[in-house]
């Protein structure tokens, strides 16, 4: 089973790729009809928005931090 964390790290790594990736779209799709051309860039900035919520979901879905200055520490056990 994959980790939040490893999760998180994969679709960051997908987002930054597919964002990358927009000027060699915007290169293979050249030789298209100007209505071919928009749909691709249609379907690859609505892949990105999807990308873009999964990675939002995903951080929304990260345990708190257990060290966070603001909650007071637990007593320790005896």
């Amino acid at each position: 089973m994959l980790t939040n964390d490893f999760r998180i790290a994969k679709v960051q790594r997908t987002l930054r790729w597919f964002e990358e990736d927009i000027p060699l779209l915007n290169m293979r799709v050249k030789e298209l009809s100007k209505e071919r051309q928009e749909s691709a860039r249609q379907f690859a900035a609505a892949v990105i928005d999807q990308t873009r919520a999964e990675l939002e979901r995903l951080l929304q879905q990260q345990p708190h931090d257990m060290n966070d200055p603001s909650e007071t520490p637990c007593e320790p056990a005896d």
